[in-house]
Formats: structure tokens, C-alpha cells, sequence
């Protein structure tokens, strides 16, 4: 099983009413929630960690992972509540505003975290569970509890207005890097975690020095671009389509590109070390193909398998 580790939530769209002003339509979100939806819809067997109330959005949250197949049982609920995201789209980009105090994903500690995960092959982080604290806290310390036999892939999708204490926050995500085995950035994550005036180019060995094996830049319409620690670098476009808006694009290329490794049998300690750059390339390009699917319909919807 491949555990998708942080938030999950509600994300509350605008639509119009029947009175003709505009409402809040809650849909289930948040950027590991979809990784693991769309892993569960391309037929991976896939597992999420969260914290999710008790309340009605949780139990809609509950019911969106279970009719993608997603396994709930690592789900630590409480009477808590759901963390909602009012989102405001314009020219298909998404912002956000979040209700996010004392929420049933935000208030998870290290000690809530399991010590052991049977069954469990690979590991996935990422979002704003690695910023607000102390949940932040309780992800850095699952990472250190079963990462030693396990492959690990870390997505920052950083966001400087989550980041409270900036110190803290790189020392934690630095501690991650050097212990997970695939770092997905966008470009802009990769001039925040290495500021300075040095090209991309100089700054990829740096991260690789760091620990992962693999790196990869996305640069949206550019598409992404892969590194190996050989040396090797790799670079798909995206797919053309019709864009309807781009919310869950990069969580969802996350999660093609984790299927494409995990059926490869290459999603695991040993088999990243030793990736070439044509397993690179082919998971890479599944990723584009997955999300080329969600970003050309409403919403964060992963395509099931049968659809691509």
C-alpha cells in the first residue's frame, strides 16, 4: 500500500443560487486527499493518514475515499472540526482562504502517529500538514519512525503565508528532504527551499546532495523536468488540452507518476537508487497524462483508470 500522509479537508466553491447571488458548495479537497484519491482510481491500493472529524464534512470525506478506494484505515478521527477552504477561482487559478483553528487535521500530534504500518511499501507527504504546526510536527515524526525500509516521495507545494516560523519550518522540511527518496517542487518551491541568484541548474545538485535520488521540477505550462543523482535529467511536456482550471493538477500528476513507479515495480529504497532515465521519463509522462484528464473538467476529479 502506498499511505498518502496530511490533510484533508473541504473545499468551499462558489456557485451560483437559485436567488441568483452566489453560494458555498463544499467539495472534498486538500492536497494529499486527492493524491490518494487518484492513486485509489488508478486501481493502486492506496491508504490515507489524516485527521478527520466526526462532523458531517468529515463524514463526507469519508465517503469520497471509500468510493475511490482508498483505505481509511489509518484515519485518526475526532470531534474536532473539518478544515474548510473558501476558494475563489479567476481565470481557472484558485486562492484561498482557510478556517483551519483547532481542526481535527491540524491538531494531530506525534504521539497520535502509529508505530507501526504493516502492509505499508511507500510513503507520501506533502501540502500545508508540513507548515501548520502541530500537525507539521506529527508528519516529521512518522517520517522518522518508518522511512529507514520504506520509499518515501515529498511534495513541499510551498506556501509562505501557512509558514509562521520560517526557521522552524526549514529546519523540519530540510530534515524531510534529506530522508525521503523523491522530491517533487515547482520551480518556485525550488528558489524558496535554495534562495539565491543561482540557476536552477546549479541548484538541482544541491538538492540531490541532500538525500533524494530523484527530483523533479514541475513549470506548468513548460511541463516537468526530472533529475538523477547520475547526473541524468529527463523532461516531459504537458499534454495540450482545453484548461478548465487547474486546481488539483499537481496533485494528481503526484499520484500518476507514484502509479507508474509502484506498477514498474521501481517504488521502493533500492529500485530509485538504480532508476534510469527512461523509467524516469515514462512515469513522468503518465503524470502529465493523468493530469491533463483533471485540469480539463471542474474541480480537483482524478480520472479513473479506464478513462485515460
Amino acid at each position: 500500500m502506498i499511505l498518502c500522509c496530511g490533510e484533508a479537508l473541504i473545499d468551499m466553491i462558489a456557485e451560483p443560487t437559485v436567488s441568483g447571488g452566489k453560494g458555498f458548495v463544499p467539495h472534498s479537497g486538500g492536497a494529499i486527499f486527492n493524491t490518494a484519491i487518484a492513486l485509489g482510481r488508478l486501481g493502486i491500493q492506496t491508504g490515507l493518514l489524516s485527521g478527520v472529524s466526526t462532523d458531517m464534512f468529515g463524514e463526507q470525506l469519508i465517503s469520497a475515499l471509500q468510493i475511490s478506494h482508498v483505505a481509511t484505515t489509518h484515519v485518526i478521527r475526532s470531534d474536532r472540526p473539518t478544515t474548510l477552504a473558501f476558494v475563489q477561482l479567476k481565470d481557472g487559478n484558485a486562492t484561498y482562504s482557510f478556517m483551519d483553528e483547532n481542526s481535527a487535521g491540524r491538531m494531530l500530534r506525534p504521539e497520535d502517529m502509529p508505530d507501526q504500518l504493516p502492509g505499508v511499501s511507500a510513503l507520501y507527504f506533502g501540502g500545508i500538514s508540513l507548515a501548520c504546526e502541530p500537525c507539521a510536527d506529527a508528519y516529521a515524526a512518522l517520517l522518522d519512525r518508518h522511512s529507514a525500509d520504506r520509499a518515501v516521495m515529498l511534495d513541499p507545494n510551498i506556501r509562505p503565508g501557512f509558514i509562521k516560523d520560517q526557521t522552524r519550518y526549514r529546519t523540519r522540511l530540510n530534515h524531510m528532504i534529506a530522508q525521503a527518496d523523491i522530491v517533487k517542487v515547482s520551480d518556485e518551491d525550488l528558489d524558496w527551499i535554495i534562495p539565491g541568484p543561482e540557476s536552477h541548474a546549479e541548484k538541482i545538485p544541491l538538492m540531490l546532495q541532500a538525500g533524494p535520488s530523484v527530483v523533479v521540477v514541475t513549470k506548468g505550462g513548460d511541463g516537468a523536468t526530472g533529475y538523477l543523482s547520475d547526473g541524468a535529467e529527463v523532461s516531459v511536456p504537458v499534454k495540450q488540452v482545453e484548461v478548465v482550471d487547474t486546481v488539483g493538477a499537481g496533485d494528481t500528476f503526484n499520484a500518476g507518476v507514484l502509479a507508474a513507479l509502484h506498477q514498474a515495480d521501481h517504488l521502493n529504497k533500492s529500485a530509485l537508487r538504480a532508476l534510469s532515465a527512461g523509467s524516469l521519463h515514462d512515469a513522468l509522462e503518465f503524470g502529465a497524462k493523468v493530469a491533463a484528464v483533471t485540469v480539463s473538467r471542474a474541480g480537483a476529479n482524478p480520472p479513473w483508470s479506464q478513462e485515460l
